[in-house]
């Protein structure tokens, strides 16, 4: 099986990005639905991956804050997590930050993917704390020279 592929999200993806920020978030972790989307969409970079039936399956999304990327509302759909789906939107959020000249990435991660992110190169910063009423860690990560 080849490696999953990711890309940035277009309009037309939008309702299936939504789709699966609430199957996750809502649904499967009990956030209030009336947070999980924010103002920051509107002008956030979001990447998608899809499964080889063409759904999208994972999500995250790319904001600039203090001169820092920030990433987040990252999803993956409980029957692709562990498939490299995570990894390649992660992939595409970090050359896009590259792209805008950032050259650290910081998110707030659910402790339970925490393992997720070190292995992608993350370092948590600071101790844990509640976020809509999940336990997250802060971390972060240098991002190389773009190529």
């Amino acid at each position: 099986m080849s490696r999953p592929t990711a890309a940035v999200a277009t309009a037309a993806d939008w309702p299936e990005v939504v789709a699966l920020r609430t199957r996750v978030f809502v649904e499967e972790q009990g956030v209030p639905s009336e947070i999980e989307q924010d103002a920051a969409d509107a002008t956030a970079v979001h990447a998608v991956a899809r499964d080889g039936a063409g759904r999208v399956v994972a999500t995250g999304r790319l904001l600039e804050r203090g001169g820092r990327a920030a990433i987040g509302r990252m999803a993956v759909d409980a029957g692709a997590r562990g498939g490299g789906y995570g990894a390649a939107v992660l992939g595409v959020l970090h050359r896009e930050a590259r792209a805008r000249g950032l050259t650290e990435v910081e998110l707030h991660a659910q402790v339970t993917a925490r393992g997720f992110y070190e292995r992608a190169g993350y370092t948590a910063v600071g101790g844990e704390y509640e976020e809509a009423g999940i336990v997250h860690v802060t971390m972060r990560r240098a991002l190389e020279e773009p190529l």
